[in-house]
């Protein structure tokens, strides 16, 4: 398992990194400045259609720079047509309290054990020293499991440097049409349940990965944004999917699986209600092979870049 391949890939296709749980009440320092583009560079816009329904599909980064812009015309235009909005998971206020309170369940240790009882004298050495250098004390998630504590360590280096969930596409996109009706593909339980169902080794091992690899979490995740703003989903499938390949149950659980559900619910709402719809999932479900439009290629449903 690789934090690059994981991480990244993790921020492109998850939207519980928009409000992530763990995160709720974590102590962030200032915000380093962003070197990313300023300016809109064109996110890639798709969209599918028959004789009464139209879909756009457009991929999010789930946390981004505050300052960083990219909501341009096109976008708007096809928001602004949507009568119905879907997310990955609900994103409403309400959700994402219940969400936070899912992680806590799912993901704090009730039979006593501790999250470094569970480590090696080498592993806790390095996962003292990471919680130090983000001015956490030895024991601050001592109760968490270790998906939960790689989750959070995986994060907070972003947000520490300018990465902000409330500055995330969905956040955004959501934000700016209140009013129009709101659906999810999936829930926050299962998504929780892609980390939550791993080994307890494997655990450690995305925990330890965190650890190792957290000062290069912002270079990974700037790559993987450049891209995205470029609207360059060839690019973006390049930075997200290095060493994805080397494990395929986890690539399967954090991208194809779904990619290939998500276009069997395109297939069928094309096919039952009329109107048009905004689709913002993850901008890694599609990006490179086995995307959402190579799944929907195959029942034979067109898709066009608009963007």
């Amino acid at each position: 398992m690789k934090l690059k391949s994981l991480i990244t890939a993790s921020v492109a296709s998850l939207a519980l990194f928009a409000g992530s749980p763990a995160l709720a009440d974590a102590h962030m320092e200032d915000a380093a400045a962003t070197e990313l583009p300023s300016g809109p560079e064109g996110p890639a816009l798709w969209k599918v259609a028959d004789e009464d329904t139209t879909i756009y599909l457009f991929g999010t980064v789930h946390v981004l720079p505050k300052d960083l812009v990219w909501y341009d015309a096109e976008i708007d235009m096809a928001l602004s047509s949507a009568d119905t909005i879907v997310t990955e998971i609900a994103m409403d206020p309400q959700s994402e309290a219940a969400m936070q309170q899912l992680a806590m369940q799912r993901g704090m240790a009730t039979d006593g054990t501790t999250l470094r009882s569970l480590l090696n004298e080498e592993q806790t050495a390095a996962y003292e020293a990471a919680l130090a250098g983000l001015g956490a004390p030895p024991a601050a998630f001592d109760q968490f499991e270790p998906w939960l504590a790689g989750l959070t360590l995986s994060v907070l280096p972003l947000m520490q440097q300018g990465y902000d969930p409330n500055s995330g596409v969905d956040k955004v996109i959501l934000s700016k049409a209140p009013d129009i009706a709101k659906d999810a593909l999936e829930t926050a339980d299962f998504q929780l349940g892609i980390f939550d169902n791993l080994s307890q080794d494997d655990q450690v091992a995305f925990l330890m990965d965190a650890v190792e690899n957290m000062d290069e979490a912002k270079t990974m995740i700037d790559s993987m944004v450049a891209e995205w703003s470029d609207g360059d989903p060839d690019g973006l499938a390049d930075v997200m999917n290095e060493g994805l390949e080397k494990d395929p149950s986890l690539a399967d659980a954090l991208l194809y699986s779904r990619n290939r559900n998500w276009a069997e619910w395109i297939d069928a709402r094309l096919d039952s209600t009329p109107g048009t719809v905004f689709i913002a999932v993850g901008a890694g479900h599609l990006a490179g092979d086995k995307s959402v439009q190579d799944y929907l290629a195959e029942r034979e449903i067109e898709v066009t870049r608009v963007q």
